[in-house]
């Protein structure tokens, strides 16, 4: 972990705020695992503070579920089991069609820059499978998500979404996917794209609910190849 005065200085987020992010990024990264202790005295002593931001911090990730909090043992990180997964990717799955939906229904303007944004991180996606990079790739997959959920302009969405894409992130954790699918992976966000900027609506619904189901496949074979 960085040093305090390299995590938190200039920044003008409330010290609970940045710790929570900082762990969120850690958690979600891998660097902490699922089922990991989070020890709040020695959380406190690493970054020489006092316990109560470390403790606020503690409580927002814990509202969010990625910790989770166990009666006289402590703080863990969140354990993403089947159901919990499916929950997650079926919420995704709503919220993207909504704010697809929303999306489609404003200016031309913001589809244009939302498309614009949608086919960088696209780009990227593609340059990236030539190293087979699987978790640059989870990432850049979950920015393209974010940023289509953005483009509708609600917060309420972004908010919820930011709790998602970090669950989602965790679920990913340990992806193994072919070289193969990774290039088909590519071609699904630029359909995505395709559809969009076409105003297809019932299409992108469609494409955003295959995108997902696929993905829940992928993740819960991964699961039962891991056991029980």
């Amino acid at each position: 972990m960085a040093a305090p005065e390299e995590l938190f200085a200039l920044e003008e987020r409330p010290t609970a705020q940045l710790i929570a992010d900082h762990l969120r990024e850690q958690i979600v990264q891998g660097s902490i695992r699922p089922g990991q202790q989070i020890n709040e005295y020695f959380l406190a002593s690493q970054l020489n503070m006092s316990r109560s931001p470390v403790r606020e911090a503690l409580q927002r990730l814990c509202q969010e579920g990625i910790l989770v909090y166990r009666r006289n043992h402590g703080v863990f990180v969140s354990q993403i089991e089947r159901h919990d997964l499916r929950e997650i990717y079926k919420v995704r799955e709503s919220l993207e069609s909504a704010a697809a939906g929303r999306l489609l229904d404003g200016s031309l303007r913001q589809i244009k820059a939302t498309c614009v944004a949608l086919k960088e991180i696209v780009n990227e996606m593609a340059k990236q499978v030539a190293t087979s990079d699987q978790q640059a790739i989870a990432r850049l997959e979950l920015q393209f998500h974010s940023a289509l959920v953005a483009g509708a302009g609600n917060t309420r969405f972004i908010r919820i979404y930011r709790t998602l894409a970090a669950e989602s992130r965790m679920c990913n954790l340990d992806l193994d996917l072919s070289h193969a699918r990774l290039e088909v992976l590519v071609g699904e966000h630029q359909n995505i794209v395709d559809l969009l900027e076409a105003g297809d609506r019932e299409g992108l619904v469609k494409a955003i609910r295959r995108h997902r189901q696929t993905a829940v496949d992928e993740l819960v074979a991964i699961q039962q190849a891991g056991g029980p």
